[in-house]
Order: structure tokens, then sequence, then C-alpha cells
């Protein structure tokens, strides 16, 4: 039998571990990663309308705040990588719609791909997510799969596949 998603009570009480666990979407009892993902967003609803510089600017501040927040959240947990931690997915969302067009449509398919990317972990994804440790290794694998997940929702853009 599958063992359940579960956080312990503690860490509601840590600033970073709430940040870490998306808000409380990484205590979901199944996939905490695509309910993670949500959080992602919001916060993308509120960047935007950023310049390019200013939407990557916060893109690397919120990747290296995820390093951080995601490092101490595991080690007090004693996990590398507990499911229960989702910023990674936040940031790869993110990542995700740097360029998008503007639209719900958009919105939809960049969850979709990067939840893709997320899961299925294709090389070198999956080489990232297995051998690299710590806060890093917790967000780089996302990193990549939102940038993934990043050239393929602008190749739709580009071929005009999606009517919209």
């Amino acid at each position: 039998m599958a063992k359940k998603n579960s956080l312990p009570l503690w860490i509601w009480k840590r600033p970073d571990s709430i940040l870490a666990c998306g808000f409380g979407t990484g205590a979901a009892p199944f996939a905490p990663g695509t309910f993670g993902t949500l959080i992602g967003l919001p916060v993308y609803w509120l960047m935007q309308d950023l310049g390019i510089q200013w939407y990557l600017l916060v893109t690397l501040f919120l990747f290296l705040l995820g390093v951080w927040i995601c490092d101490s959240t595991a080690k007090a947990l004693g996990v590398h990588d507990h499911a229960g931690i989702v910023w990674d997915e936040v940031v790869g969302y993110v990542i995700t719609m740097t360029l998008a067009p503007a639209g719900w449509v958009w919105w939809l398919i960049g969850f979709l791909l990067f939840r893709f990317f997320d899961i299925v972990k294709p090389w070198p994804i999956k080489v990232l997510d297995q051998r690299v440790g710590g806060g890093f290794g917790i967000m780089i694998d996302d990193v990549l799969a939102g940038i993934f997940a990043a050239i393929c929702l602008q190749l739709l853009v580009l071929t005009k596949l999606i009517p919209v």
C-alpha cells in the first residue's frame, strides 16, 4: 500500500516551512505537487504585468528563497525532498509562464505542460532529481521542468496551434 503524504503539525509553526509547503497545499493527501503548483497561479497573476527584466528578477528571488526554505524544511523533516515540499513547483510554474501570452487558456496549458515535465522527468531532469542534494537539488529539477515547459509553450504560441 502506498504511504499517505503527511506533515507533522510543528511544521506550521515555521514560516520557512509554511512557504516551502505551499501554504498547506503540500499536505494534500494525493498529488501534493499538483496542488502546490496551484499556488503558482496567484503568484503568476501578481507577476504577469511586470516587464521581462523585473519578471526574471522576481523569479530569481523566488528561486533563491526556495533553495533556502526547501533546504531548511527538508533538514527539519529529515527527508531530502519530502512530497509536502512544493515551493519548487511554484517556481517551476512561474518559469513556465515566462513571456506567456495573456489569457486563461495559456495559464492552463502552462500548468499542464509543467506538470507533465515535472511528473515524467525526462532526461536530464531525472538525473538532476536523483543526483543533486540540498535545497538546490530540490529546486533545480523543477527549474528545468519549467524551462522545458516554457519552450513548449512558446513553440505553441509561435506555431499558432492553439487558436486563441
